[in-house]
């Protein structure tokens, strides 16, 4: 068996594409405990997510969480499945199909778009093959987190090293760090707001609720909460907003530890005796719906707010695939294959295939002389 894995069939001469792989965090298969304890084992497993010594760890997640957390989760996760499946899992397959359209749109040359998940399925492995099997020679590899954090971007570019380590020939990479000030990304957020308000109204207070992680990692150079601080700003300066208008907030905190603050749920929690009655919520953190905003945000943290004596809660949802996310995507995307012949607006489908079959014609003399 071969050591490294490489297309037994290609020749020099064959086609070629420019890839766009999306990455999202990741779902069970099914909201069943069975299906969420294996989710949760490849997740929780990842040393980027959890940084304790491995064998303390390993001793907690295996005698403790996992005997506990999948049942619980299974039940979270029953309140907002769909007929179709997992809203992550949905969500993230029509951006993928609405991104691949803007760019075929834009550019004529041979560009695919897909989308894999860090942990569970489509998986990396699997979409990185796919793309070799599809001539894939340019990739780049954008991971649906606006602000760059060590527990998820760089879990995927851990995971896309170690499967190229693994390859013959990997592909001319280029990896999207974030996303977090983009002017199209802060433009789309506005934009969703600004659509809630003319259908609903404005709000004493917009919270911005980002995902939490443990305030040690800001002091050992971690960017994700100064990230998150800018966009919060340029959403602020944008929407013209007071700074009391708009409040920063990270949830889904686990553990003892002291996590980035202010708290979500507790600020939820004290805002009616501040006399705010009527809160609206953004999570800008998520590209996509998911268990932490639809489950977390949208009925506990809702609940929460209007046994606290909140009179009114609006959930502002995701980005997902709508028009304004799928623009500021195309941009991201298209600024970062500049110089890749695919992405050029001039590519031209006669000249590139003369190109090959030339390259075809001196590999098999140069193969012909081996002989």
């Amino acid at each position: 068996m071969p050591r490294y894995f490489g297309l037994s069939n290609h020749r020099h001469g064959d086609p070629v594409a420019a890839g766009v792989l999306l990455v999202n965090l990741g779902t069970p298969d099914a909201p069943t405990p069975r299906a969420v304890r294996r989710y949760l084992a490849e997740f929780l497993a990842d040393p980027r997510v959890v940084e304790l010594p491995r064998w303390l760890w390993r001793t907690i997640l295996h005698g403790y969480v996992l005997r506990v957390r999948p049942a619980r989760s299974a039940a979270l996760y029953q309140r907002i499945w769909t007929p179709e499946g997992s809203p992550l899992a949905t969500g993230t397959d029509a951006l993928a199909q609405r991104l691949q359209a803007a760019l075929r749109a834009q550019r004529p040359g041979p560009i695919l778009v897909r989308h894999a998940m860090r942990y569970g399925r489509p998986g990396l492995r699997a979409a990185l093959r796919d793309f070799a099997a599809a001539g894939v020679r340019r990739l780049i590899v954008l991971p649906l987190f606006p602000q760059y954090s060590a527990t998820t971007t760089a879990s995927v570019f851990d995971a896309v090293a170690r499967e190229f380590a693994g390859w013959r020939w990997p592909p001319e990479l280029r990896f999207v760090n974030d996303y977090h000030a983009e002017p199209l990304y802060i433009e789309a957020l506005a934009r969703s707001v600004e659509a809630h308000w003319q259908r609903h109204g404005r709000a004493q207070r917009l919270l911005l609720s980002f995902h939490g992680i443990p305030e040690k990692n800001l002091h050992h150079g971690d960017p994700y909460y100064c990230q998150c601080q800018a966009t919060a700003r340029r959403l602020r300066e944008r929407l013209g907003l007071d700074e009391s208008d708009l409040v920063v907030t990270f949830q889904s905190r686990v553990g003892r530890a002291k996590w980035l603050q202010p708290y979500t749920d507790m600020t939820l929690g004290t805002l009616p005796a501040e006399g705010v009655g009527h809160v609206q919520v953004l999570c800008p953190g998520f590209a996509v719906d998911c268990l932490e905003t639809l489950e977390e945000i949208a009925i506990g943290n809702h609940a929460r707010f209007l046994h606290a004596g909140g009179e009114r809660f609006d959930y502002i949802p995701a980005l997902n695939a709508g028009d304004d996310h799928v623009t500021a995507l195309a941009e991201l995307v298209l600024r970062h294959g500049q110089g890749w012949s695919e992405f050029d607006p001039g590519w031209d489908a006669t000249r590139a295939n003369a190109q090959l079959a030339a390259a075809r014609t001196r590999h098999e003399r140069i193969r012909d002389a081996q002989r």
